[in-house]
Parts: structure tokens; C-alpha cells; sequence
């Protein structure tokens, strides 16, 4: 959108206003073309709905005499778009800004009737999960990525991501003593919370397949996952791989080391398995943290409800 856009509802002098607060953010500030655009949308759009709630061209006089009513009832016009909190957040911070530029010039005294306004709260987001097909797919594709030891460690640190749910400095912070871990590990979370996290068999094949093939002895009291000079790993590693594997299976972007520990724990609840257990795997202080999958759980079941039931299509 050019500045052209702020001709149709403003006045001459608050059009020329507008498009120097562009030119100033493209110049002074060097904005991205993104932000330029962005912000010469949401200012455009505010001023045609001004000029509609105020019943004529928007002039720096008209911007002078803004109440906090008025802007209310422009982030009630957003709502009833259906636009984002966050959406909504964004465009109110390019007002501000916009109307901190008229108060330095001296142009308008706008920037009162946005500093009273409460910016919306954007809503937790929901953390996204890897399908379970999708996440099978990563796990036999990280198993054959490079020579055979580094193929090994790779499987093993993703597997200890879905399998038990750890994040990846969790598995990355084992020990080689636990080359070789039996039905469980003892794993150190955040804050230092001890949780003992049980371990399937495909889990700990993986983990074993990979000591058994690492070229560099494994100290009881060093890390267990190496990288190729045999220093600890980086999980930046790790997260380029999973780039790698997400891109060569055209999975979606969102398929991160940490969507793995969310498909861990969005698959149990999937399956039945208790809040509070699932609380404990993920070693959770609380259990409203848990609580998120929940909504996760909800909005899948709402969406085979919709896509199967008869009825959803009525």
C-alpha cells in the first residue's frame, strides 16, 4: 500500500502529515519495507474509519480533538473483524507512534487519546505440535542423515524429544553414564526439579545404538551427546537438522527440537493419559502450564468434529 492510500480519508494536511511520518520511518529510521507497509496500512485504516465515525475528511484538526472514545471504538471496529489481540496490539503501536510524530512536529496533540488506551492482551499461544505420522517421518529420516555414529545421534537426541518429552537442553545435558539407561532417566529440569521420566524400548535402542557407535570414549561425568570433533554438542546442531528433515519432508515450519516435546505431550493427552501424569513427564511446576494442551486437545477434536459429523455441515 503507498501513501497515496491516506488521500481518500484525509484533508490535505493530515494526508502530507502521513506520508512525511512514512518517508521520515523510511529515511531516518531505514523501517524494513515490511514495517512501511504495515505501517501504512494500519494508519490508512484508521484514518478511513475515523473519517466515517467522525462523518467527514480527517484533518490534523480533527486528529487534534481524538478522544480515547474514538479509539476505542476503532479497536471495537477491529473485533468486530475478527482481527488478533495481537493484530490489533500492532496496529495500536503504529497509532501511537504515528501520533508521537504529529506531537514533535507540532502538527497535533493526538498522542493523549492513545497513552490511556489499555493495549489488547494478546492470548497465550498455543504450542504447536508435529502430527504423530509426521513425527515417525522425522525420527526414520534423522536415522540416516550422515555417517553412521552421527546418524545414531541424531536419531537418539530425537527420539529423547518425542519419546520422553525432554527439551533439547534436557537431552543434551546427559551424562555418559547414561549411555546405557535402563526404564528410566533422572532427568534435571528448570529450576533444578528432579523428575524420573520412563523410557521406551525404542527410546533406549536408540540411545545404546549410539553409544555403541560414538569413535570417542564417553566419560561417566561428561556429556553423552558429542559432535563431530568429540566436543559436547551444540544444539544449534540439532536445530539445523531438524530444519534439514522438516524441509526435505516438507513438513510445516513450526516442526522445531521444542514441537517435538509439544507432540509428546499432545499425543499422550490425545491417547487418554492424565493431566497430572502428563504434568509430571514434562516436569511442569504447575499444572495450569499443562493445562495449555487442553485447548490443543479441543481445537483438534473440533476440527474432526467439523470435517466428519453430518450435522457440522448444516
Amino acid at each position: 500500500m503507498s501513501a497515496s492510500a491516506f488521500a481518500g480519508p484525509c484533508a490535505r494536511d493530515a494526508a502530507a502529515a502521513a506520508e512525511d511520518f512514512i518517508r521520515m520511518l523510511r529515511d531516518e529510521r531505514r523501517a524494513s519495507p515490511h514495517t512501511l507497509k504495515a505501517y501504512t496500512r494500519e494508519i490508512a485504516e484508521f484514518l478511513a474509519f475515523l473519517a466515517v465515525h467522525r462523518g467527514g475528511p480527517v484533518s490534523l484538526a480533527a486528529l487534534s480533538a481524538l478522544e480515547p472514545a474514538d479509539v476505542r471504538a476503532w479497536l471495537a471496529s477491529l473485533r468486530a473483524r475478527a482481527l488478533t489481540p495481537r493484530s490489533a496490539a500492532r496496529a495500536l503501536s503504529a497509532l501511537r507512534s504515528f501520533a508521537r510524530h504529529l506531537e514533535r512536529e507540532g502538527l497535533a496533540q493526538a498522542a493523549t487519546a492513545f497513552a490511556v488506551i489499555r493495549t489488547p492482551k494478546a492470548g497465550k499461544a498455543l504450542p504447536k505440535s508435529v502430527s504423530p505420522e509426521g513425527a515417525e517421518r522425522l525420527l526414520a529420516a534423522a536415522d540416516g542423515t550422515a555417517e553412521p555414529w552421527i546418524a545414531a545421534r541424531d536419531a537418539a537426541v530425537l527420539a529423547l524429544l518425542y519419546g520422553a518429552g525432554l527439551r533439547i537442553s534436557e537431552a543434551l545435558g546427559l551424562r555418559g553414564r547414561d549411555g546405557a539407561p535402563g526404564a528410566s532417566l533422572r532427568i534435571a529440569g528448570k529450576g533444578g526439579r528432579m523428575r524420573l521420566v520412563p523410557l521406551l524400548p525404542v527410546v533406549r535402542e536408540a540411545i545404546a545404538a549410539y553409544a555403541a557407535l560414538v569413535p570417542f570414549p564417553l566419560a561417566a561425568d561428561g556429556p553423552l551427546f558429542l559432535g563431530a570433533r568429540g566436543g559436547a554438542l551444540d544444539p544449534r546442531i540439532v536445530r539445523g537438522l531438524m530444519i534439514r528433515l522438516r524441509r526435505a519432508l516438507a513438513l510445516p515450519e513450526h516442526a522445531s527440537p521444542h514441537a517435538l516435546r509439544h507432540s509428546f505431550a499432545t499425543h499422550l493427552l490425545e491417547g487418554g493419559a492424565d493431566l497430572r501424569v502428563i504434568q509430571e513427564l514434562l516436569g511442569h511446576a504447575s499444572l495450569s502450564t499443562t493445562q495449555i494442551y487442553t485447548s490443543v486437545d479441543a481445537g483438534r477434536l473440533r476440527a474432526v468434529y467439523d470435517a466428519a459429523h453430518p450435522r457440522a455441515k448444516g
